[in-house]
């Protein structure tokens, strides 16, 4: 009789604290711009096209508007940063404002949900074949939450209420005694 034997690698285990954080009631993220994706106008944003901007303006002083009406400011960006999908940002809705109560209510039930951005292009090219204008440095001036972003996929991903899978594992972790989770490396 023939006895066939697999042996594998051993398997190890290794604690490591998750890379969790969740959002407040008032928070959002999401993209307000995709790299490499052409949007409705005919622009397609390169990466690194608002690290300069960036630099030059931290994310408090760049305006959160809605449907870009610069009377109608309704919260703080918390964080902007380019990675390798776009345009990450993370912002609070200041509930004392009426319009964000609005917003609030609309995003969380899901009938608001684009984002879209205000900005000066500094350097462009131009594809003649495909009339494509490729962005490659933008200085950003405002993000706004639309109802009809421009970009297909600038769009509000995780919001602070709806975040039960990070606070589902805080709460599981705690059961277990592990007390502190760490924030992500930005």
């Amino acid at each position: 009789m023939t006895v066939i034997q697999h042996v594998g690698p051993r398997l190890r285990r290794r604690n490591t604290p998750a890379l969790i954080e969740a959002l407040g009631h008032d928070e959002f993220e999401g993209y307000a711009s995709l790299f490499n994706v052409p949007d409705g106008g005919g622009d397609v944003v390169a990466p690194g096209a608002f690290a300069r901007s960036l630099r030059k303006r931290p994310p408090e002083r760049v305006r959160m508007l809605y449907q870009h009406f610069a009377h109608e400011p309704i919260g703080v960006w918390e964080e902007i940063r380019e990675d390798q999908r776009g345009l990450y940002v993370r912002g609070r809705l200041i509930q004392d404002v009426e319009r964000a109560r609005d917003v609030t209510a609309l995003i969380n039930k899901g009938a608001l949900n684009g984002l879209s951005i205000g900005f000066r292009t500094i350097r462009a090219s131009r594809d003649r074949a495909s009339g494509i204008r490729k962005l490659l440095e933008i200085e950003l001036w405002e993000i706004s939450i639309v109802t009809f972003p421009l970009l297909p996929g600038s769009e509000v991903t995780g919001v602070g209420v709806k975040n039960t899978l990070a606070n589902g594992l805080r709460r599981a972790s705690a059961a277990f005694g592990y007390r502190k989770f760490v924030s992500p490396p930005r």
